[in-house]
């Protein structure tokens, strides 16, 4: 797993739970959501340096797919990968575990494409940012 990265670590709290006792779709969405922001930082491109030209990336699509609950009390951690790198977009896969166990408990695969945050439209991924994200893709 040498090309897969510490994204996130945190703990569910009991608000985040449903009736059931488990965590909530929502939140399993909105943890994803938080980590999926560091995946470029792992190809070296800043955040800042992404803005900074006048370009983002929103996702074109995603999926999850819930394997096993977690529950109130339980640290999680999540990993992610560069699966694929194209023209306009790339794709990456997030991976939750309950970090004691390290059972594997979510995967989120998604689809990012390139933003130009000014004309509002999808645009090619720069030779460079399309380079750096290719290294670390698996």
């Amino acid at each position: 797993m040498d090309k897969w990265f510490d994204l996130y670590r945190g703990i569910v709290m009991p608000a985040q739970c449903d009736i059931y006792g488990h965590m909530n779709v929502r939140y399993y969405a909105a943890l994803f959501d938080e980590a999926g922001w560091h995946v470029p930082s792992f190809a070296g491109l800043s955040l800042a340096e992404i803005q900074s030209r006048g370009l983002g990336t929103v996702v074109a699509t995603l999926t999850i797919d819930f394997l096993h609950e977690i529950r109130a009390g339980q640290l999680v951690l999540i990993k992610g990968a560069v699966t694929r790198v194209g023209t306009k977009s790339f794709n990456h896969e997030m991976r939750l575990y309950a970090s004691d166990s390290m059972t594997h408990c979510a995967t989120q695969k998604t689809v990012e494409v390139c933003f130009d945050t000014k004309a509002r439209k999808g645009v090619a991924l720069p030779d460079d940012v399309r380079t750096k994200l290719a290294v670390i893709a698996l």
